[in-house]
């Protein structure tokens, strides 16, 4: 499975009670193919509004990291301590979080 069939979502409640949706997965581009695109994505949403929406440097096959990177983001943001803006999720997309081996 990957990022292109699969994105990875997750629903976070805000300190100040709103909700937001953090995806992460292939960039959605009107023009162009899905099947075209290698650029994941991570987009934050409240409702219809984008909050954020910021290429990463996953790969479409990064499909553990992808959640790990979704997991961390959900609880700082539920936390308090990460701010729903582009500007405050930036440096988490620029790196590849470490995934520990199951075994």
């Amino acid at each position: 499975m990957t990022l292109r069939e699969s994105p990875v979502e997750r629903a976070v409640t805000l300190p100040d009670g709103r909700i937001v949706q953090v995806r992460i997965g292939i960039a959605e581009d009107g023009y162009l193919r899905a099947g075209d695109l290698d650029t994941v994505a991570l987009t934050l949403r409240e409702g219809d509004e984008v909050l954020a929406a910021l290429n990463t440097l996953l790969e479409p096959d990064h499909e553990r990291e992808a959640r790990v990177l979704a997991t961390e983001i959900a609880s700082r943001l539920a936390a308090g301590t990460l701010e729903p803006t582009a500007g405050a999720l930036e440096p988490l997309t620029d790196t590849i979080p470490p995934v520990r081996d199951r075994g």
